[in-house]
Order: structure tokens, then C-alpha cells, then sequence
């Protein structure tokens, strides 16, 4: 985290983490975070960033180098940025070593998402889950909280013998969206997209894309980036529950490099 020129402040976050700088000028790598936000009424405290005009989020996973010399699985970290380039959340995984090392992608797992002030404004627990279509009583899932503690919305996985689908709920569990990919999820020299739909499926409003990061890198390791689009328009609380199923989607087809039968698209 240093080579982010992050500077430690107290804060309830996991063990060996550091937070980023306050101030919107550039760290040490030359990124810029994206400029503080007003206060928005009724909106969540932190997803401000999130009704500045943006219809799109990158996400870019960090590369480990214990990862990649000796296998060891470490806790991932994200920069999520706007279209502009500008870093508009950090986030960081929270488990430990044993669960990491032995569920491998299927792991349960919480995802703390840090603005530019340090303070985590959304968190992600995905439960251990089967994550096989012959087991649909206990399929995938994924909470949304923004800020911690406050429940807005949830990423289900749905049954489908060919597909891979989602139905995005809000904090009622009331269906918002749908997201559907491809029969076979294989990064192979080109883009994989699940497609965000209505909830009848009629038309698409949205796109979740893993973007093809090139030969060496796809093989032998496993981070990965992301493109993620939405309405402008969108609540931003569905806007924050979209970015949770990005994560849920690298997890179960993109998180362990080298496997062949999940670049072939066995879930």
C-alpha cells in the first residue's frame, strides 16, 4: 500500500491496511482521486461519488508479488476510478489466511470499500455458498451495506442449467435488475460481458465486462480488471450493489488463475 503513498489513520479497518490521503492531490504512482463531493440528502454518506454524472466505474485489481511467486493467496485489493481516471474508492478484502488459502475463489468473504477521507462506505459479505448449478437450494449471494451496517440491497445468484444469472434485490428483496453472461465464461483473448437487464429481461440497461488484460498476465495471474456501466440515472444505492456484483462475478469465473476448468467456464 505505501507505493499509493497512503498514510495511516485511525480507523476500524483490517489489520495491515493503510488509508489514503485526504487530500485530493496525486499520490505517489501520479493517481488522482477524484474531488470530495457535497453532502446529498437521503443519499448514503460516502455514495456521493457515485451521482457525480458517472455511468461507468473501472476496476482494476492490484497485482501481489507473493501471489505470484509462490502461490499464496493474499487478501485482494481494488482501485475502483471513473472514467477520467480519477480513483473514486480503494477496496481491500478481509479474511484470513486459512479461509483464503483453503476455499480458494469459493471463499466467504468481506470487501471494505474506502473513499478519499478514509472512511469505509460500503461493505460486501458474501457468505460460503456452493457455487455449482447442481445445488440450486444454496446458490450464491451477496449483501450490499452502505455505509457498514446498513443493508441496501443483495446480489442472488439464480438457477439456470447454461447461464450464468444474477437478480440484483434491494434491501426488501424486492427484484431491481437481472444480470445474465455468457453460456461459456472464457477470458480468452477477448472481453467477457453479463449483460444488466430489466427485471423482465426485455431490455439491457447495463454491462459488467472483464476486460482482456493480455496472455502472460490472464495465465499467471489473477488479477483481473473490470468495466461496469449503468443509467446515469440509476439510484445510486443499485448503482453500489452493481459494483458488489462485479466482485461476486471476479470471485466465482476470474479469481483463480491457471485453473482450466474455470477459464472454461465450469461453475
Amino acid at each position: 500500500a505505501g507505493s499509493y503513498g497512503f498514510q495511516a489513520q485511525p480507523m476500524a479497518v483490517p489489520a495491515g491496511f493503510v488509508v489514503p490521503p485526504v487530500q485530493n492531490q496525486p499520490t505517489m504512482d501520479g493517481t488522482i482521486w477524484m474531488p470530495i463531493p457535497p453532502s446529498i440528502p437521503n443519499c448514503p454518506p460516502g455514495l456521493e461519488y457515485l451521482t457525480q454524472q458517472i455511468d461507468q466505474i473501472l476496476i482494476h485489481q492490484q497485482l501481489e508479488l507473493l501471489e505470484i511467486l509462490v502461490g499464496f493467496e493474499t487478501n485482494n485489493k481494488y482501485e475502483l476510478k471513473n472514467a477520467l481516471g480519477q480513483r473514486v474508492y480503494f477496496a481491500v478484502e478481509d479474511t484470513d489466511c486459512l479461509t483464503r488459502n483453503c476455499c480458494g475463489p469459493s471463499r466467504p468473504f468481506s470487501m471494505r470499500i474506502i473513499d478519499n477521507l478514509g472512511h469505509e462506505v460500503i461493505t460486501l459479505q458474501r457468505p460460503l455458498r456452493c457455487s455449482s448449478c447442481c445445488c440450486p437450494c444454496c446458490l450464491q449471494e451477496l449483501e450490499v451495506q452502505a455505509p457498514p451496517g446498513t443493508t441496501v440491497g443483495y446480489v442472488a445468484q439464480n438457477w439456470h442449467a447454461c447461464l450464468p444469472k444474477f437478480t440484483v434485490q434491494d434491501e426488501k428483496r424486492m427484484d431491481i435488475l437481472k444480470i445474465t453472461g455468457p453460456c461459456v465464461v472464457c477470458s480468452c483473448c477477448e472481453d467477457v460481458h453479463f449483460e444488466v437487464k430489466s427485471v423482465d429481461e426485455t431490455c439491457s440497461v447495463g454491462r459488467i465486462s472483464k476486460q482482456w488484460t493480455g496472455f502472460v498476465k490472464e495465465m499467471f495471474t489473477d488479477a483481473d480488471n473490470f468495466g461496469i456501466s449503468f443509467p446515469m440515472d440509476l439510484d445510486v444505492k443499485m448503482k453500489a450493489v452493481l459494483i458488489g456484483a462485479c466482485f461476486l462475478i471476479d470471485f466465482m469465473f476470474f479469481e483463480h488463475a491457471g485453473d482450466k476448468h474455470q477459464r472454461a467456464g465450469v461453475w
